[in-house]
């Protein structure tokens, strides 16, 4: 498994108007906004030039999202593209390291994700995104 690059950065945003307060104060706009099911979260990416990384603002409806940080929010994880979320599940659990879900789930924009838990990114939560539309 290669990571071809740096996909976005995610951070948990208790409410919509929080979200659009961050974006207000740092001149950031919004390129699109879906629901994910997996995560009972809206999920809104800011625009960005080609050579730029979006910041993804997890906007969580109820759940463990909704209570991260006590409810406040804040930055979440990192999100690594590659060539086959199938790939990097197989690579890393063949190490005896866990990912979130048993297989990719649907996530916001045309991709499938998976998150190798934090105890095995050396406190990190990453995800791994897959491009499949």
């Amino acid at each position: 498994m290669e990571i071809k690059k740096l996909h976005h950065v995610g951070i948990i945003m208790p409410t919509r108007e929080k979200a659009d307060e961050f974006m207000k104060k740092f001149s950031l706009q919004m390129d699109y906004i879906e629901y994910v099911e997996a995560y009972h979260a809206d999920c809104l990416f800011t625009k960005h030039k080609k050579d730029e990384t979006p910041i993804e603002l997890v906007i969580p409806k109820d759940g463990v999202l909704a209570e991260y940080r006590n409810g406040k929010g804040g930055l979440h994880h990192i999100a690594f593209e590659v060539d086959s979320v199938a790939k990097a599940e197989a690579e890393y659990e063949a190490k005896g390291m866990e990912l979130l879900e048993e297989t990719a789930v649907d996530g916001a924009g045309g991709i499938i994700v998976n998150f190798l838990r934090p105890r095995f990114g050396v406190g990190v939560l990453v995800e791994f995104v897959e491009q499949i539309k």
